[in-house]
């Protein structure tokens, strides 16, 4: 188990290493007119702050997030399969490619605010996790694909979760072991969410609201 474990994270860890170079300089997300997304970016203020950092933990913080990956969730969310969620839903009914490229590269150029773990009784369990997996379930380690900083991959189009509120990484993750969210590359969040308590899920989650 300890030998698939390891296999899982190093395999996941070269993909990002393979990705390094690209990330530099490589556009992962073609067109995308900030100006134009900041204009559009008025009616998600209320949920997810004017700025793209949330007033309120259960909206996610999306200043800072990379253009690919906050693209894709808005067009998960408008085909409604793998992720739905009614809210969401309706406020990217109206949304163009265009629309969702433009709000993508608008608050991936917002600075995301410093949140800090708010449950220090769990953080060092939480830590051991994300950097070491949970070898007896079989479930790899979160640093291979999120970065020791939990700042992601976005070659790979793994998301920034560090700074993350940790409630709303909890509800992500229960959603992911759960099923209703559906979304993630070859079932990848779903097999390792499924291994996972509902303490470790909160452990972990407060580890990374703590990255920045």
């Amino acid at each position: 188990m300890k030998k698939a474990v390891t296999a899982i994270a190093f395999a996941a860890l070269l993909i990002g290493m393979g990705s390094a170079h690209a990330q530099d300089s490589t556009p992962f997300l073609e067109g995308g007119d900030p100006e134009a997304g900041k204009s559009l970016s008025q009616t998600c203020a209320a949920c997810h702050g004017p700025d793209g950092n949330s007033p309120q933990a259960q909206w996610p913080n999306i200043a800072g997030q990379h253009a690919s990956y906050t693209y894709k969730q808005l067009m998960d969310f408008k085909a409604g399969d793998e992720r739905a969620n009614a809210q969401m839903t309706g406020m990217v009914a109206g949304l163009s490619k265009e629309d969702m490229r433009d709000l993508a590269a608008y608050y991936a150029n917002q600075p995301q605010k410093t949140m800090g773990a708010s449950d220090e009784d769990r953080v060092e369990r939480g830590r051991k996790i994300y950097l070491g997996g949970i070898q007896d379930k079989g479930v790899a380690a979160c640093v291979a694909c999120h970065g020791p900083r939990g700042r992601g991959n976005p070659a790979a189009n793994y998301p920034d979760v560090g700074g993350q509120y940790a409630q709303y990484l909890i509800t992500q993750l229960e959603h992911f072991r759960s099923g209703e969210r559906a979304n993630d590359r070859a079932g990848m969040m779903r097999s390792i969410a499924g291994g996972m308590s509902d303490e470790e899920i909160r452990a972990v989650s407060e580890y990374m609201a703590g990255l920045n």
